[in-house]
């Protein structure tokens, strides 16, 4: 299991139009989240679709900040998939699509969800917290979001639309 720090920022977004992005990759992701491990770590699976190439990974993470978290990831089969998706929790699944772009030696993850085309999460991994951040010209950022729980996948997921505020 690849285990480490994350430190990301999230924010709210109007929808780019993303031709005007140097997008590498767009993924369909299907999220659901498990039970709560040890200690009130809070874990997931996913199912990842790019093309015809289908992966799963399970993840735990346990929130140090809101922007600092020690992740652990790693690959699994489909019949692990399958069976953690038996301790899965009350909630709907993250459906999302994801488009990967570079800007400024910077990798951008812009989650489109299929409830709205006018907002999208945008979020960016960090070297360090302070860490400075330089937008594409053509992103139009509303505001942060990192740690406001409004904006978790899960909410939106639940709530099938972006809040109000």
């Amino acid at each position: 299991m690849k285990k480490g720090l994350e430190i990301e920022r999230k924010f709210l977004v109007e929808m780019p139009d993303l031709k005007k992005l140097n997008v590498l990759k767009i993924t369909d992701i299907k999220q659901t989240y498990l039970s709560d491990g040890k200690n009130g770590s809070q874990r997931r699976v996913r199912k990842i679709t790019c093309g015809n190439n289908v992966s799963m990974t399970y993840t735990e993470k346990n929130f140090i900040s809101p922007m600092v978290r020690e992740e652990a990831e790693k690959l699994i089969s489909c019949a692990e998939y399958n069976s953690l998706l038996e301790e899965a929790k009350d909630t709907a699944p993250v459906e999302k699509k994801r488009a990967v772009f570079l800007y400024e030696n910077q990798r951008f993850e812009l989650d489109i969800y299929p409830f709205s085309e006018k907002y999208a999460i945008l979020e960016l991994e960090l070297q360090n917290p302070a860490q400075e951040i330089y937008f594409p010209e053509n992103i139009n950022v509303l505001r942060e979001v990192t740690g406001n729980k409004l904006y978790s996948n899960i909410t939106l997921a639940n709530a099938k639309t972006f809040p109000e505020k």
